[in-house]
């Protein structure tokens, strides 16, 4: 078989095939000059069998680690409900602008002194970002009752929520904003759209950098998936959750690129 490769395959660098007493001698020692050299590796290359079986322990295989992705889309729209192209173009290109906003003047914002009263959880912290994002008013009262509370009209961040303002989402890197954007949207799985988690929800997607990993498609897909499912649940086009919704599919699906959510126009 060995004869038949050399056939198909030439040699490059011709080399004499090495006598016994050679092999012996070039087994002893480095080679000596290069064309001892080619000839101790054609040695070792002669003394490796053609075929190489591995011995593998099933017993030590590790089983495979799978990732259920879901790939299914937004539920359709309820005549009447859905937004027009031209809507979504502006949508797109207004987020566009905001976004390179952002990134224009992020070291700024980043710089600038937060309230006394601005104190923001760690990470692993999810009741803690809960609360500082939508307030006590929403978040434990939705929890509790799922019914949304009317905030005071007190300024009173810690009843109300924080806004996402720039001084804020400026702080926080890619880590924090994907781990905050799946906190967020794993509560809405259960609750409302209220206006707090609306605002958050936009400000994280246009802190979001591009191209997204894995995790960020499957959690922007299920931000979108929720917002189409709650929309079909709305009485009517004046329902004031509906432009909301609108916007959150719409940014999924047109600027993030997962064009099997996006309205289709009618």
């Amino acid at each position: 078989m060995r004869s038949d490769v050399e056939d198909l395959m030439p040699r490059l660098l011709p080399i004499e095939t090495a006598n016994k007493t050679e092999a012996l001698r070039l087994n002893e020692g480095a080679p000596r000059n290069p064309q001892e050299y080619l000839r101790q590796v054609q040695l070792e290359a002669s003394l490796c069998p053609e075929v190489v079986v591995a011995q593998i322990d099933p017993m030590k295989l590790r089983k495979a680690q799978t990732v259920n992705a879901s790939v299914s889309g937004c539920q359709a729209a309820p005549e009447g409900l859905s937004p027009s192209l031209g809507w979504q173009r502006q949508q797109v290109a207004n987020f566009s602008d905001i976004r390179q906003s952002i990134a224009k003047h992020r070291r700024h914002w980043s710089t600038q002194t937060l309230d006394e009263n601005v104190v923001m959880p760690k990470l692993s912290d999810e009741e803690g970002w809960k609360t500082f994002c939508l307030g006590e008013t929403a978040y434990k009262a939705t929890a509790a009752s799922g019914t949304h509370l009317e905030p005071s009209s007190a300024l009173d961040y810690s009843k109300m929520g924080f806004p996402p303002f720039l001084s804020i989402v400026s702080r926080l890197n890619q880590t924090t904003v994907l781990a905050l954007l799946e906190i967020l949207v794993g509560w809405f799985e259960e609750a409302e759209l209220v206006p707090q988690l609306g605002r958050w929800l936009y400000a994280l997607l246009a802190c979001l950098e591009k191209p997204l990993i894995p995790e960020a498609h499957s959690i922007i897909r299920q931000l979108a998936r929720r917002c189409g499912q709650l929309r079909t649940t709305l009485p009517s086009q004046e329902d004031t959750r509906l432009p909301a919704l609108n916007l959150l599919i719409c940014l999924v699906a047109r600027y993030f690129e997962q064009n099997d959510l996006a309205d289709q126009h009618e």
